[in-house]
């Protein structure tokens, strides 16, 4: 091979000469410099008989700021053999692909710009001039054996819900009725406790699609799972129950300290409409506390709270109870904290009756209402707090989940979606199995 092919660097092919365009480009021409091009595609024997010539311009990658375009001079050749159903052929080699109208590392390149370098569709195939479909099934194929390998081993699983946009709806024909084509939400199998990144997304976040999924699984595979790590989904918890019945549920600890903020804030409202009979003004002490209300007491300095605490107990019986149900949601972010320290079972069971007596002192119902929850779901809340397991690798995947949708301004097939997303939260699954793979040993 000549010193300019190898500065080409497409391998089989040797360059005949360089032209310059009328726009400033470069025109290289190529012919075959490799035998083996000479091969029926159909049986593998090499043809001696030539039929004629062809000419092909294949895109490759830019060299540099200037244009690079390349014509290959190829021969067509006669196949000879009888059992052979091919009649004739034209030269073909790894690096530039039969039929197709780019080289191989150019489409490499395509991909690896989505995949790699987090790029959207549209902006690569602006910036390379190519089009869209060509730029998207070059991602795809860069990212299909990847994501086709099989699931690591899970200890703990997360499950949770991400909206990914409107849904879609569609007319049966037969029974004229609409039916949900594309469900709004999309459920996310997480690997909570390991590198595995996003498992595999699922439309709807029922418990039928969710059992679906996991019985879809090699036993062996779902038999590693030892817990499962959730929200206060009523649908998710049915389905760990049913498709993995030996694993423990675990409720994650923000949104139960979600639910006592919610509840505190619930209290307030409703005690300025009974009292003022409108909504809270900046000149009710209630209004005026309600972002030092949801922040944990450790947070807050002593003089901001001892000024949130006696403009309430000054306003009445009114804000007695917004603090009787902000001292209700700090006993429960108490008993929430215990969650890696490996504390004792009667440690938690004191923490947990202070709780359930501030609860009871009080009359407010949404802090009855909030202790129910929390003695429906107790076995899995004290599941979560000795094992100190939660549901947050779910929630940073559900940002990058909106983050790759951002980014490529919408998606209209879910499948595309789920795809990129999936890859975009196993980036560091995969290096990590690619360190493994170079390790000596």
């Amino acid at each position: 091979m000549s010193d300019a092919s190898r500065l080409l660097g497409l391998e089989g092919l040797a360059v005949q000469r360089v032209d310059s365009d009328a726009f400033g480009g470069r025109v290289v021409h190529v012919v075959t410099a490799d035998e083996s091009a000479s091969a029926c595609p159909g049986c593998g024997v090499l043809s001696v008989t030539l039929k004629g010539l062809a000419c092909t311009r294949p895109r490759d990658i830019p060299y540099g700021t200037t244009r690079l375009r390349l014509i290959w001079h190829k021969r067509r050749w006669r196949c000879k053999e009888q059992l052979c159903p091919r009649a004739s052929f034209t030269e073909s080699l790894p690096a530039v692909r039969a039929r197709s109208r780019l080289t191989t590392r150019f489409r490499a390149e395509l991909g690896s710009a989505v995949a790699e370098q987090q790029r959207c569709v549209s902006e690569a195939a602006a910036h390379y001039g190519a089009s869209w479909p060509i730029v998207h099934n070059a991602f795809v194929e860069h990212v299909r054996v990847p994501l086709a390998a099989p699931l690591p081993e899970v200890k703990v699983l997360g499950m949770d819900e991400t909206r990914r946009g409107k849904p879609v709806w569609a007319q049966n024909l037969h029974t004229q009725r609409w039916e949900l084509v594309h469900d709004r939400w999309h459920t996310g199998f997480v690997d909570a406790a390991g590198t595995g990144g996003l498992l595999a997304q699922i439309e709807g976040r029922s418990a039928a699609a969710t059992i679906a999924w996991l019985n879809a699984q090699p036993a062996s595979w779902r038999a590693g799972i030892t817990h499962v790590t959730i929200d206060l989904s009523a649908s998710y918890a049915k389905a760990a129950r049913e498709a993995l019945p030996n694993a423990v549920l675990v409720a994650d600890r923000f949104h139960l300290v979600a639910l006592g903020n919610d509840m505190l804030t619930g209290v307030r409202q409703r005690v300025i409409r009974e009292t003022e009979g409108r909504r809270g003004r900046k000149t009710d002490p209630a209004w005026a506390a309600r972002r030092r209300l949801l922040t944990g007491h450790e947070r807050l300095r002593p003089d901001s709270f001892a000024k949130m605490w006696n403009s309430l107990i000054d306003s009445g019986d009114a804000g007695v109870l917004i603090l009787q149900a902000y001292t209700v949601k700090e006993e429960l972010r108490s008993l929430l904290s215990l969650a890696g320290t490996n504390p004792e079972r009667h440690i938690i069971r004191t923490h947990l009756d202070s709780f359930y007596q501030r609860a009871a002192a009080t009359d407010a119902p949404e802090v009855h209402r909030l202790a129910a929850t929390i003695e429906a779901w107790w076995p899995a809340i004290e599941a979560g707090i000795l094992t100190g397991y939660s549901n947050s690798r779910s929630e940073g995947y559900n940002r990058l989940a909106k983050h790759q949708g951002r980014n490529a301004f919408g998606f209209r097939n879910p499948v595309n979606q789920r795809r990129r997303i999936r890859w975009a939260c196993t980036r560091k699954y995969r290096r990590a199995s690619a360190v493994k793979t170079t390790m000596p040993g």
